[in-house]
């Protein structure tokens, strides 16, 4: 006999779709006590939510602010967005993306797939836009790639005492294409984000005209940290973040507190004991196991493991890397596909290891169960291998919100009162 739906027995739904417009699935997980993936059961239907915790939901949908872009309370352009890492962070810190920027038809795919596409606010190759095209915003995000930067050209023009400015300094980047619509737009801030070895390429001749072109020549306030992604996930993970506002809002990184107890792979691996659903084509049967098709293959194990013992004997630490439920991985990279090296989930003895699942990589970089994969599992691998950290810009987006909202108040009343913290 079906069960009837009750008014009471709704409330609890209806107070997690609430309290979900006020907190990511992991935070409210940590809120509640369970897992982030019993949040999304919840929420897709495949177990009921129970009455116990309506008590703890209504006191969230009463004390928490509301997050995503609901709350509206600044705009943000997602240029070089991927699938959407950076924006995901930005809405949970209050954020309204109102303009994208993707060429990789791919990713665009999972974007569309999870964003939408907003009519006149998607385009493709950012080197073909015209910057004054973009909508006014008060915060421009991307995570442009490194290109090598030609300081010859400068230095030429110097000597030829022609003027340059970071149209010469960076023509060529897709930095330039970041710093051009900086300088048409002028947003209040930016976030910008890159690979750790940024600072050091080319002697670090890279990082001085990135870091020059932002500060001389355009005018903002600059700060810059490494921040390891480890402390939100569990992943070996380290990444330069570039913040600039337009104003000395008294931004500081060292007001960023990262979370002390560091997570193991056992929060983002699938149990495969039957408490989550089985999830197709990554998991199946009755216990959620993982597909067969993960497990490498004896050629290919053996070779890994023959690769490894070849570079040990020679001095080297070229080789896999095997993990366990209570391992920190090494970095998820975009050529995760081609064999899963630097990730392999051990079996036991006896067992050939496997690869992380995508839907494990989506975990890993702080994506919900709820974020759809659309695509094939070579195309997800390399997505997540290039994507940011989702928890990561959503701490980075929330210190920086108030600084954001001094600006939009400093517009209003011509007066810049800074934010007492941060």
């Amino acid at each position: 006999m079906p069960r009837v739906q009750t008014a009471d027995s709704q409330l609890p739904l209806l107070l997690l779709s609430q309290a979900r417009e006020r907190m990511t699935q992991q935070d409210l997980a940590s809120r509640l006590d369970v897992s982030p993936r019993t949040i999304a059961r919840w929420e897709n239907g495949e177990t009921e939510c129970p009455q116990m915790v309506a008590p703890a939901l209504r006191d969230i949908v009463n004390t928490a602010p509301r997050t995503g872009r609901e709350s509206g309370t600044f705009t943000f352009i997602d240029l070089f967005a991927g699938i959407g890492g950076m924006r995901a962070g930005f809405e949970q810190a209050g954020g309204t993306c109102i303009f994208t920027s993707e060429w990789n038809p791919y990713a665009k795919k999972t974007y569309v797939g999870n964003y939408g596409l907003e009519e006149n606010a998607f385009v493709g190759d950012i080197t073909q836009v015209d910057a004054n095209s973009i909508p006014d915003h008060d915060v421009l995000v991307g995570g442009f790639p490194c290109q090598p930067f030609s300081l010859a050209g400068v230095s030429k023009k110097n000597a030829l005492g022609r003027p340059h400015g970071f149209e010469c300094a960076t023509q060529g980047t897709l930095f330039f294409d970041v710093a051009r619509i900086i300088a048409a737009k002028r947003p209040k801030a930016f976030l910008l984000e890159n690979v750790k070895n940024l600072v050091s390429h080319d002697k670090g001749n890279t990082f001085r005209v990135i870091c020059d072109t932002l500060r001389k020549e355009l005018g903002y306030y600059v700060e810059t940290r490494v921040i390891n992604a480890g402390h939100f996930v569990p992943q070996h993970r380290q990444r330069i973040l570039l913040v600039g506002f337009r104003e000395p809002t008294g931004f500081n990184f060292a007001d960023l507190q990262l979370p002390v107890d560091r997570p193991r792979l056992a929060t983002i691996l699938h149990p495969e004991d039957g408490s989550e659903s089985p999830q197709e084509p990554y998991t199946t049967g009755p216990l959620a196991q993982v597909n067969p098709k993960y497990t490498l293959t004896d050629k290919l194990w053996a070779y890994l493991q023959a690769y490894a013992e070849k570079h040990r004997q020679a001095g080297n630490g070229f080789g896999f890397g095997l993990v366990d439920k209570d391992s920190v991985a090494r970095t998820l990279s975009a050529r995760y596909h081609k064999d899963g090296s630097e990730i392999l989930v051990s079996r036991g003895q006896g067992n050939n290891p496997r690869r992380l699942t995508p839907r494990e990589c989506a975990r890993l970089m702080g994506f919900p169960d709820t974020f759809k994969i659309p695509v094939s599992d070579t195309q997800a691998y390399k997505q997540f291998g290039n994507s940011i950290v989702v928890p990561v810009v959503k701490a980075v987006a929330q210190l920086m919100e108030p600084h954001i909202r001094a600006l939009q108040r400093y517009e209003e009343t011509g007066v810049l009162e800074l934010p007492l913290f941060g």
